[in-house]
């Protein structure tokens, strides 16, 4: 089967582009996830229990820091039509109640015959240290 539609009007990614997006991890964000999910590991919400772990206190489920990343892909790099066909991840620290993240996306191929772009990606606290890092790849539906 070929695809018939035409690849000249699509954009392909610089390799070397960036982009990123932060916003503040509240409770809430826990609870949100939580109803969603059904995660309701007693790191998330019992702070005796968690402090008592080698996080030291609540932390902040994995789901809900590495969403930022899927708005990057979606809304700025690739961009809209963009989904996650690949994630390789490792989370390095925890993200807790009250941080700043912020999700960096960077390009490292994309294909000019096809809308398959590969990603470095990363969430970075607001203290410096990065909280996840990883690969990705992405198709970006034309729109």
């Amino acid at each position: 089967m070929t695809d018939t539609r035409d690849t000249a009007q699509r954009t392909v990614p610089r390799v070397g582009a960036t982009a990123s997006r932060s916003r503040l991890v509240t409770r809430r964000d826990i609870a949100l996830f939580t109803e969603i999910s059904g995660d309701r590991n007693p790191l998330h919400y019992d702070e005796e229990r968690a402090a008592a772990t080698r996080f030291g206190g609540i932390v902040v489920q994995g789901g809900v820091t590495t969403a930022l990343l899927n708005a990057v892909v979606a809304e700025d790099l690739p961009g809209p039509g963009s989904v996650f066909l690949q994630l390789d991840l490792g989370f390095k620290a925890p993200v807790r109640p009250g941080d700043v993240i912020t999700g960096t996306v960077e390009v490292t191929s994309a294909r000019e015959d096809k809308p398959i772009t590969a990603l470095d990606v990363r969430v970075t606290r607001d203290d410096g240290v990065v909280a996840v890092e990883g690969k990705a790849v992405c198709y970006t539906e034309p729109l």
